[in-house]
């Protein structure tokens, strides 16, 4: 696995992106949006694994190199991150992807924070081929009902931010228009992927998660993927 940075532009300034890639050349990349934290250690951990997966991973800094060091700063920077603005940086991001890696196909996900922003990018960008959304909030209506991307989206029953009224929301938005998403809940809390956070963490219910994420990836950017442990 290599690492690099992704130099990006957008109409609000410049940024970067990290970037895990596989030794070898990979024909498909996920895009991956950090929590309201920033690009942290547990943000450059998950990409790695999906380089080990051997695809491209590419992580947009949405904010332009800082990174929160208590969940005040946190909640105020993502308080101040502007939905257009963040939109444009992932937008960006699957430009130069595109533009770096020569792939062919680029799948989404994101985590808290970024699953909202993967969720609304999937909905907005037809670029996209499937789309894993970790417990991210919901889109209104007017948005959700433009999703054709194949979207996997993870939530936790004991989630206090997006609480199960929330996901029921999303659920009626998939019957009503017939949208390619499913929902996969846990007996979990937010943030349950994230294994530096010892109080919400759930090893089972992010092993299976992830296991989904791997079988939506390779199915729709393509079965170029080495099983995992090989």
């Amino acid at each position: 696995m290599q690492t690099e940075t992704l130099n990006l532009n957008t109409s609000r300034g410049v940024t970067t992106a990290f970037v895990a890639r596989p030794d070898t050349a990979a024909t498909a990349a996920v895009v991956l949006i950090h929590e309201w934290w920033g690009i942290n250690d547990h943000i450059r951990d998950i990409a790695g694994r999906c380089a080990n997966e051997e695809y491209v991973c590419v992580a947009p800094d949405l904010y332009r190199g800082i990174v929160a060091k208590d969940p005040q700063e946190a909640a105020k920077l993502m308080r101040d991150l502007d939905t257009v603005d963040g939109m444009e940086t992932i937008s960006q991001a699957i430009v130069e992807t595109r533009r770096a890696y020569n792939v062919q196909k680029i799948g989404i996900t994101g985590y808290s924070m970024g699953g909202t922003f993967a969720l609304r990018a999937a909905c907005e960008i037809s670029e996209l081929a499937a789309a894993a959304p970790f417990y991210g909030d919901i889109p209104e209506e007017k948005v959700l009902a433009k999703l054709k991307v194949p979207t996997l989206f993870f939530a936790g029953t004991r989630d206090n931010w997006i609480t199960p009224e929330k996901v029921d929301v999303l659920k009626v938005a998939v019957r009503k228009h017939n949208l390619p998403l499913e929902v996969v809940s846990y007996d979990a809390d937010h943030a349950f992927f994230n294994d530096t956070r010892q109080d919400v963490y759930n090893p089972a219910a992010a092993a299976d998660a992830w296991q989904r994420v791997l079988k939506l990836f390779r199915g729709h950017l393509g079965d170029i993927a080495r099983p995992t442990g090989a």
